[in-house]
């Protein structure tokens, strides 16, 4: 079935005005990969780039949907729109997000200042969607003045948040080895805030003490060089919300001193377009040799009849690649 026909122009103008449903197509077409998506980003592109985006990562039963509610709460207590992109697993069944955790942001889901929306992972690695680079540009394009990122939670392999946000923060609790996990899978250098989520659960002061620790043995002896400093927050009472946010605005005043944040965002960028390079090279890997593509060409190296060298010139020059 043909995709249907998408009024792109009037579409981005109604979610430019903030309307739930333009902003809510907008981040399907880019779910579904549309053909319509390049004109979309290219009518996006010039209103992008003034959203500040913060990265909630950790490991499951940490909080993370509590505390996006919290923050939620402390941003618009300023005045400022909050977009909301929550990356879920997908189910094994229909693809789609498995939504539970969003039950904890329902306080939220009638303010016109607010907008969440779940993400598939769709088996995307690092505990995020192959769409979110887009659907952060839909969200910000649309006038929201802080966009918040939350990870799927997968544990230790979630560091790719840190390529994507200008802010990222790391969640951690007692009593779930977090304190050690902290120092595998380079999750000291994803941090630029620390939260110890359930602060008056036992051990908490141990995991505070264990973090801070840990940052003190990192290299941070360069002047300049941003120091993350540790909070405790009780979410699901909605303590140290306003800690949070203090440590939040001192990393951004941070990044916009050392123009930390303008490098963040070309890594951003630069990191989005190989992305689509490579994604637009694969798509013609099936042309390749026949019917048959990449898989005829791994079969000939099995049967020993090409090198692989030989095999990546001949899948390259048959993508019309340099």
């Amino acid at each position: 079935m043909a995709p249907r026909a998408v009024d792109v122009p009037a579409l981005v103008d109604s979610a430019r005005a903030g309307t739930p449903r333009a902003i809510a197509r907008l981040i399907s077409l880019v779910e579904d990969d549309h053909p319509a998506l390049r004109e979309v980003m290219a009518a996006l592109v010039a209103h992008a780039g003034r959203a500040w985006v913060i990265g909630l990562t950790g490991a499951p039963g940490v909080g993370k949907s509590t505390s996006t509610a919290m923050l939620i709460r402390a941003f618009r207590e300023r005045g400022q729109r909050v977009g909301v992109l929550a990356v879920d697993p997908s189910s094994p069944f229909s693809g789609g997000a498995l939504l539970g955790d969003r039950i904890r942001m329902q306080d939220h889901s009638h303010d016109a200042g607010v907008y969440i929306r779940s993400l598939a992972s769709r088996g995307h690695l690092g505990g995020l969607s192959a769409a979110t680079p887009q659907a952060i540009r839909v969200l910000d394009a649309a006038g929201f003045d802080v966009v918040l990122v939350e990870t799927v939670g997968v544990g230790q392999s979630e560091v790719e948040i840190a390529g994507l946000a200008d802010t990222s923060v790391v969640l951690l609790a007692p009593g779930m080895g977090d304190g050690i996990q902290a120092a595998k899978a380079g999750i000291l250098e994803v941090g630029d805030v620390f939260v110890v989520n359930k602060a008056d659960h036992d051990g908490a002061e141990a995991t505070v003490h264990d973090l801070r620790h840990m940052i003190s043995l990192a290299d941070r002896t360069t002047p300049g060089t941003w120091r993350p400093p540790v909070v405790r927050t009780v979410a699901l009472q909605g303590t140290g919300g306003e800690q949070v946010l203090e440590a939040l605005d001192k990393h951004r005043a941070h990044l916009d001193e050392t123009g930390e944040l303008r490098r963040r965002r070309e890594r951003r960028a630069a990191e989005e377009i190989e992305q689509l390079a490579l994604e637009r090279l694969r798509s013609r890997f099936d042309m390749v040799e026949g019917r048959g593509g990449l898989g005829a060409l791994a079969a000939r190296l099995v049967a020993g009849d090409i090198d692989p060298y030989a095999a990546v010139d001949v899948l390259l020059e048959g993508a019309d690649c340099e």
